[in-house]
């Protein structure tokens, strides 16, 4: 096992979840004028951040349901499966709990929240998501220089996406990011549909894209 592959996991999602949810409890108790715009680019600049130092070590996934669906299609070895998804969980709860620590007055620590009933929530957790990994498997996809730009691209889809369904589901798109949150706040009571959800978007994009990109399939 590569420690530091876990380890590149692990401070990856810390940073995503702590930066991402920071900005959320940031703007709620100090109205420092992110707004939802603001939060939104918080989280695709973290992103775009993420995969560009930290890609070459672990491939930055730090989501378990890219991780899910890269296992999946063959780009992550099985026995890789579980450390990577406890490494991300890891990560992000100690994201939380450092929020609840230095801001113990918020109540929410940026927890992904939803305005409408829980099938819609789930269906468009499920889009989202697809659409999240079907552009992460598209843009790995072929050779050129789309790859390069992969962590601009990817750190886009995610503001992009979040700007879309950020105040309908509070667009979480990753596992991982709503359970830190969720258990830092003590609330669980949508926290398995955030959990499932987004692994079932991951892997439908996968024959998507893969039909898509015939030959040029993760050359």
């Amino acid at each position: 096992m590569n420690w530091r592959i876990l380890g590149a996991e692990v401070v990856g999602t810390y940073a995503l979840v702590f930066t991402g949810c920071g900005a959320v409890v940031a703007n709620d108790l100090f109205n420092v004028g992110f707004g939802a715009l603001g939060i939104n680019i918080v989280f695709g600049l973290v992103v775009m951040a993420v995969v560009y130092s930290l890609g070459n070590v672990s491939g930055a996934h730090i989501n378990p349901a890219v991780s899910i669906a890269f296992c999946a299609s063959g780009r992550l070895g099985r026995r890789l499966l579980a450390p990577y998804i406890a490494a991300q969980c890891l990560g992000a709860i100690a994201a939380a709990f450092t929020l609840r620590l230095l801001f113990p007055e918020h109540s929410g620590y940026g927890m992904t929240a939803t305005l409408i009933d829980t099938p819609r929530t789930f269906l468009f957790e499920v889009l989202l998501t697809f659409g999240l990994m079907f552009v992460i498997f598209n843009v790995l996809s072929g050779n050129g220089p789309k790859k390069i730009m992969a962590g601009l691209v990817i750190g886009g889809a995610v503001t992009l996406l979040s700007m879309f369904g950020g105040g309908v589901t509070g667009a979480s798109m990753n596992p991982a990011r709503s359970l830190g949150p969720a258990l830092a706040a003590g609330n669980l009571e949508l926290l398995w549909l955030y959990l499932t959800a987004p692994p079932i978007g991951a892997l439908l994009a996968w024959p998507v894209s893969r039909w898509l990109q015939g030959d040029d399939w993760m050359a």
